[in-house]
């Protein structure tokens, strides 16, 4: 697979004329993810924003520099999505596991022999894969789909946003925002009233790029 990526990257470089250099990475870290409700219709227009809950992500990645300080950054991504709210007095939370695939445009801004900071944004397409509701002592599936009946849809869709510091020796800290721009719910029977979520997560980690 390393090889795969790294020929179908360097092909489409020096088809830019450009030499290609490429690096991987890896990283991982904790997720603070929020579900974004809005409501409108017949004069309504009403936002709401569960609490963040606590989840985890893991991300590989390959750096496909096109210029010195200038990489496109494809990678895979699990990621642990939801929320948390209060009803009746009592915390209902919900936790999402998504496949995402993010490119993102990287820039690498030099601090001496020390590293360099970091700052990147782009698209990301996500899959999701599992989800529990959990309320008071009961569990239960979320089911996943593009029927009236799923509780949530299958893709999601939105931009990504980071910002960090790469070490000399690749070690690196990091932040991120996951802008959620795909509608989660399927069709809800309100007449004259439209119904859309979305996702949001912040996140922190570290990784290594090699």
């Amino acid at each position: 697979m390393k090889k795969v990526l790294l020929s179908l990257g360097a092909a489409f470089l020096l088809a830019s004329g450009v030499q290609a250099q490429v690096s991987y990475g890896v990283k991982a870290g904790v997720n603070l993810p929020k579900q974004v409700v809005k409501i409108t219709g017949e004069g309504a227009n009403v936002s709401s924003s569960s609490k963040a809950s606590t989840s985890f992500y893991v991300s590989g990645y390959a750096n496909i520099f096109a210029a010195e300080n200038f990489a496109i950054q494809p990678g895979l991504s699990l990621q642990g999505k939801g929320g948390k709210v209060e009803l009746e007095g009592q915390k209902a939370t919900s936790n999402i596991l998504s496949l995402d695939i993010p490119v993102n445009a990287v820039y690498y801004i030099p601090t001496g022999n020390a590293g360099s900071v970091f700052l990147g944004a782009g698209p990301y397409l996500g899959f999701h894969l599992s989800g529990k509701e959990k309320m008071g002592g009961e569990s239960n599936d979320i089911s996943i789909g593009s029927g009236n009946d799923d509780d949530l849809k299958l893709l999601d869709y939105g931009l990504n946003f980071q910002l960090g510091y790469k070490l000399a020796n690749g070690f690196l800290i990091n932040g991120g925002y996951g802008l959620g721009l795909a509608n989660l719910i399927n069709d809800v029977d309100i007449p004259d009233f439209s119904v859309k979520g979305h996702n949001r997560v912040l996140s922190f980690g570290v990784g290594f790029e090699f």
